[in-house]
């Protein structure tokens, strides 16, 4: 059965900031080399209306895969990851966000709002994460979904300072 998890994160970045960090080819090649480890950028493509789309690879080779997992996919497992982060008005950034496991029985996906505060913004998700494997799909989707939770504030962090530092 499906996990959902409801969060936010705040940042002292602009939502403007954090779109336009998100169109950059340099923000993401920088982002997989401090976080990606196995990863490759697929593309980023932006279109006319401000959305941009980014694709990545992972390959989780059994070596970087938390201990329960390493034990029932010992093979080969890539994780196919797509955002979309379009402008939807008013001074918010919508996101959507998918990823889809070769390899393994998982995927997930996810909605997110990047909304202006007086000090920055605030990323607001809903993610929902499902593993197909009987007897312990839900603890494996326990264990992503908190693995996501926190990967994502770090992300923000990270983001952050790239922004002040590309400024």
């Amino acid at each position: 059965m499906p996990r959902s998890f409801d969060f936010s994160v705040e940042s002292s970045a602009s939502v403007e900031e954090l779109h336009s960090a998100f169109s950059e080819r340099d923000y993401w090649l920088a982002r997989l080399a401090a976080f990606g480890g196995t990863s490759g950028l697929e593309s980023v493509t932006t279109d006319g209306e401000g959305s941009v789309t980014v694709i990545v690879v992972q390959d989780l080779r059994r070596e970087v895969l938390p201990g329960l997992l390493a034990k029932l996919y010992p093979r080969e497992w890539r994780v196919v990851q797509e955002e979309t982060w379009s402008p939807i008005g008013e001074g918010v950034v919508f996101g959507e966000l998918s990823f889809v496991t070769h390899g393994a029985p998982g995927s997930g996906f996810g909605t997110a709002k990047l909304i202006p505060t007086p000090t920055g913004s605030r990323l607001e998700c809903s993610a929902t994460v499902e593993f197909k494997v009987p007897l312990v799909g839900g603890k494996i989707e326990g264990l992503i979904g908190g693995q996501l939770v926190e990967q994502i504030s770090v992300v923000q962090d990270f983001t952050t300072k790239w922004i002040a530092e590309h400024a």
